[in-house]
């Protein structure tokens, strides 16, 4: 674990309960965290300009605006942001697919101490970047097909474009993703929990060890349960509890 020592940090947060949560937590668990808050996005963004933190906690929605519009208006992304949210579906499925961390509220202690230790264990700024860049893309989206995805892997980061992924493959507590490009990339998350995030507008479950893009199907061959030919001639086979799905998806396609 590296050290805590003189980590400057900024809590964003309108509502004073969740400020002081996140300040006690802060003193209680990360004593030499040195701490500032705001309680909007004006007096955010002054903050942050002012003492350029390296670590900031936000809330996402303020009564002057959004965690997105204090990102909006920074000119640089040198710190690691944990965002502060209830249940707003689509902030979080743009923080989500940013690969950020966030906190539910009512704040649980130990979800919050993963992610600061997480955070703390992340040192590229580089990769912060990349990550709040993706975010404000998403957050600003309402099309799904322009929505990116960033997949972290041991190696490197990574941003994809919905439309350029063909399809994920379990491989046990992995999935391997295969790309427009002929690429692939192993993530150490389930299947499953791509299937919840990924929208189902454009993927479906057609076996327990795959998820498909639709829109990268070639043809569908409906012999006993089936299988799916995709654009780049790979093979996938269909359960026979999904075939009735996938022909219902399809015939909407057409």
């Amino acid at each position: 674990m590296k050290s805590f020592k003189h980590i400057k940090t900024v809590i964003v947060d309108d509502e004073k309960i969740s400020r002081d949560a996140v300040f006690n937590l802060l003193k209680t668990h990360y004593p030499d965290f040195s701490i500032e808050v705001a309680e909007d996005v004006k007096s955010g963004i002054e903050t942050i300009s002012g003492i350029k933190p390296q670590f900031i906690f936000l809330d996402v929605d303020m009564p002057d605006g959004t965690g997105f519009d204090l990102l909006n208006k920074l000119t640089s992304y040198n710190f690691k942001v944990i965002f502060i949210t209830a249940h707003q579906e689509h902030a979080l499925k743009a923080i989500k697919f940013s690969a950020l961390d966030y906190i539910l509220k009512p704040i649980n202690t130990n979800e919050f101490i993963s992610a600061v230790n997480k955070a703390i264990n992340e040192t590229e700024n580089e990769k912060n970047k990349i990550k709040i860049d993706t975010f404000l893309n998403n957050f600003k989206e309402t099309n799904s097909k322009s929505i990116k995805l960033v997949l972290n892997t041991a190696e490197s980061i990574h941003v994809v474009g919905l439309e350029d992924i063909i399809r994920c493959e379990s491989d046990n507590n992995y999935t391997c993703f295969f790309l427009n490009n002929s690429k692939k990339l192993l993530m150490s998350k389930t299947l499953k929990e791509y299937e919840n995030l990924l929208p189902e507008t454009i993927f479906i479950r057609v076996h327990r060890s795959h998820l498909i893009n639709i829109f990268h199907i070639e043809r569908f061959d409906k012999r006993k349960s089936g299988k799916v030919i995709m654009k780049d001639k790979s093979v996938v086979p269909v359960s026979v509890r999904k075939k009735e799905l996938l022909l219902k998806v399809l015939s909407k396609l057409s």
